[in-house]
C-alpha cells in the first residue's frame, strides 16, 4: 500500500482470522494512507466464513 496513491480513495478493510481480529491493521491503513477515506472494517473468523455472507452483504451496504 506504501508504493500507491490512495488519495481521494475509500478502502473498506477486511480479513479472516482465527482470534485476532483486524489487530492494528485498520490503525496502519490509516497511516499508511492519510489521503484516503477508510470505512468501517470487517473481520470474521475463520470458522464462521461459509456463514458470513448475510454480514458482509450487510457490512458493504
Amino acid at each position: 500500500m506504501e508504493e500507491y496513491d490512495f488519495a481521494g480513495k475509500t478502502i473498506l478493510p477486511f480479513c479472516t482470522h482465527e482470534g485476532s481480529g483486524m489487530g492494528g491493521s485498520e490503525r496502519d491503513i490509516k497511516r499508511i494512507c492519510p489521503s484516503a477515506k477508510v470505512e468501517k472494517s470487517i473481520a470474521i473468523h475463520g470458522g464462521s466464513v461459509k456463514s458470513a455472507a448475510g454480514t458482509i452483504k450487510s457490512w458493504l451496504s
